[in-house]
C-alpha cells in the first residue's frame, strides 16, 4: 500500500506510474499530453515531487523518476519519510 500525505494528489501517482512505466526521460508537456492533463498544472505536481526527491530534473525541462519515487510506487516508503 502506498503512502498517503497531505499534499500528494491523484496526478502525482498518475505522473509517477508514467514515468516508471515508460521508463524514460519525460518534459512536463509530454507527460501532460500523455495523462490528459494541462503543462502548467503537471508543471507544478513535478515541482512538488521533485522536492520530495520522487523524480529529479536530467537536462533543463525533462525528468525522471528516482529511486525513492519507484520505491514509493511498490510501497516501500513510509508516510513521514514524505512530509
Amino acid at each position: 500500500m502506498r503512502p498517503r500525505v497531505e499534499w500528494m494528489n491523484q496526478t502525482d501517482d498518475r505522473v509517477l506510474e508514467l514515468l516508471a512505466e515508460s521508463d524514460l526521460i519525460l518534459t512536463p508537456a509530454v507527460i501532460a499530453k500523455n495523462l490528459e492533463y494541462t503543462r502548467n498544472w503537471v508543471s507544478r505536481r513535478i515541482g512538488k515531487l521533485e522536492a520530495a526527491d520522487l523524480v529529479e530534473p536530467v537536462d533543463a525541462g525533462y525528468y525522471r523518476i528516482t529511486g525513492r519515487g519507484r520505491a514509493y510506487l511498490a510501497g516501500e516508503l513510509d508516510a513521514d519519510d514524505l512530509e
